[in-house]
């Protein structure tokens, strides 16, 4: 069956290009009316320019419905001021794609604090502060799809990314509280970690990687991911027309005794904690304590 977005309202962030712009023309084809939101500015997120407007020019020559923004994600009010302008032309918002990002790569012991923040104000604060936005408008619509951005440096490390990986991991646990807050009101949250040759990751892939991981083939997971029969609770990885799930797991561990819970009983119990036969995943942070009281229970009877 044919995934439509007729009738649907998205908003995208940092979508004047790379994968975001994948997205926003993506949506457009499929009949979504896309706010196509940039600040226009460099990967370190200085200066302005109109990228925003020349991808609705591209959506509209191709018969789509677009409007541009230039706010930052950082800005509360500019956000809020960019959903009730969707809200009051088009109705609604139905989709948000958090996609808006910036760099400040350098080890952990050259990098300023302030570097640190910055990465992590719009990363992370920004994606909350338009998840805010459009928030209570997809409750009262008892629909809503949320899209965050996640990275692989946030899920596994990478070196000279503390604050970027401290952002992006951040936003997969936002998501899986928004996904549990949402799921009475048919909002559903899921993360994206997408591998692509941008200009955000253009000296950290080698250059015979640019046409393999092209952006364009970003947007097929993640417009499944803000379709009508999207999963929720997501962490799904895309690049180089590879998708994958990501989880976070929980083992069984082992049950000290009272005698041997000290550093070193953990330490003799190490493989047992670490073995990964029966690891679960929480679909919550309750499920952790009832797996530990469940264990303590067998322990005991």
């Amino acid at each position: 069956m044919t995934i439509s977005f007729e009738g649907r309202v998205a908003i995208v962030t940092g979508a004047g290009g790379g994968i975001g712009r994948g997205y926003a023309l993506e949506l457009a084809k499929r009949g979504a009316k896309v706010v196509v939101n940039d600040l226009g500015g460099a990967r370190d997120g200085t200066g302005t320019s109109d990228a925003a407007q020349k991808v609705v020019e591209e959506i509209l020559a191709a018969g789509g419905t677009a409007m541009a923004n230039g706010g930052n994600v950082t800005d509360a009010a500019q956000m809020e001021e960019m959903v009730a302008r969707a809200k009051e032309v088009w109705g609604g918002v139905h989709i948000l794609i958090n996609n808006a990002g910036i760099l400040r790569d350098k080890s952990f012991a050259k990098m300023t604090m302030d570097e640190f923040r910055l990465v992590v104000e719009v990363h992370l604060n920004g994606s909350a502060n338009v998840t805010k936005a459009v928030w209570d408008v997809m409750r009262e619509q008892n629909y809503g799809r949320i899209l965050m951005t996640a990275s692989s440096t946030g899920l596994y490390g990478n070196f000279g990314q503390a604050n970027y990986g401290a952002a992006k991991l951040g936003l997969a646990g936002l998501t899986k509280t928004l996904h549990l807050e949402g799921a009475k009101y048919n909002v559903r949250v899921n993360t994206i970690a997408p591998v692509a040759a941008t200009r955000m990751t253009e000296d950290i892939l080698p250059p015979e990687f640019l046409a393999v991981f092209a952006p364009e083939k970003i947007a097929p997971a993640a417009l499944y991911l803000v379709s009508e029969d999207a999963p929720s609770n997501m962490i799904v990885s895309a690049g180089g027309g590879v998708v994958q799930a990501a989880y976070i797991t929980l083992t069984q561990g082992a049950v000290l005794a009272p005698d041997q819970l000290t550093p070193e009983g953990v330490a003799a119990a190490w493989d047992q904690i670490v073995d990964r036969s029966g690891e679960i995943v929480p679909q919550n942070g309750l499920e952790q304590s009832m797996l530990i009281a469940s264990l303590l229970q067998k322990a005991a009877g």
